[in-house]
């Protein structure tokens, strides 16, 4: 089956203005971008035919051709992430057999993940979509409930049902648990990973539905295909000693920082 992965990244984030041009400095002192290093990521995956980054800024066209990256430039309307997907994988001519969208503030996404993901989705005819879902240990909970109590969104949280079909996703650290776990205990709360991987047909419809409620009052975009009757699978994935989050707010620079020195990635 034909892969593309389409990294869509936009300059005028409302919480984060600029966000695919921040420099992350890595274990030996290497500076690159946030976008360079989420195609990084992207590339790093097997059995993918083609990488692209997905934008409507010049500023990040300019900057992802200076790192080698194919560019496909999208008009300035799309509404998130799935939506440039869908975009551009019409300009693109459509054809492929299953779309990943790794999302441009990802760049701690292992390989693995995204090759995981791809498997899942293939092994469930039935689901139009996956996403994988990462099951937090307490020092990750931790984290989240820190960020909550501060105010910020610092990762999105999934639950999902036996067949791990998605039950809901939220901005909120969910389930509810009144345990206290230690750093390397797991738990019941389950991270969201933002990548996706869609069916073209799922894909193709998305643009046409109307932002519902919950997509609205969570700004989570896969909500979208769950108001509309779409089974969107959760395939875990494992960490295997990989720590991993995402850059949503300038307060993640450092924590993303620290994370590539303890691992040494460069």
């Amino acid at each position: 089956m034909s892969v593309l992965i389409a990294i869509p990244a936009r300059y005028a984030s409302s919480r984060y203005p600029g966000k695919p041009l921040v420099p992350l400095t890595g274990a030996n002192g290497t500076s690159m971008t946030l976008i360079e290093r989420s195609w990084r990521a992207a590339i790093s995956a097997s059995g993918v035919d083609r990488v692209v980054v997905a934008t409507d800024d010049d500023r990040i066209r300019e900057a992802a051709e200076g790192f080698g990256a194919e560019v496909v430039m999208t008009s300035d309307t799309c509404r998130n992430g799935t939506e440039r997907c869908a975009e551009t994988h019409a300009v693109l001519g459509g054809g492929y057999e299953i779309v990943v969208n790794l999302q441009g503030d990802a760049p701690l996404t292992p390989h693995w993940f995204v090759e995981d993901l791809i498997s899942g989705l293939r092994a469930a005819p039935e689901a139009g979509v996956a996403t994988p879902v990462l099951r937090c240990d307490g020092d990750a909970l931790n984290g989240l409930l820190n960020d909550r109590k501060h105010g910020r969104v610092g990762g999105t949280t999934a639950v999902f049902g036996n067949d791990h079909s998605a039950l809901y996703f939220s901005k909120e650290v969910i389930p509810f648990t009144s345990e206290i776990y230690a750093n390397t205990d797991p738990t019941p709360v389950f991270h969201h990973v933002g990548v996706y991987a869609y069916r073209p047909d799922a894909l193709a419809a998305y643009p046409s539905w109307p932002s519902g409620p919950l997509e609205s009052l969570e700004g989570l975009e896969q909500l979208r295909f769950m108001e509309n009757g779409r089974k969107v699978l959760c395939v875990e994935v494992e960490a295997k000693g990989r720590q991993f989050w995402e850059l949503n707010n300038p307060q993640d620079v450092a924590k993303i920082e620290e994370m590539m020195a303890e691992m040494g990635l460069e």
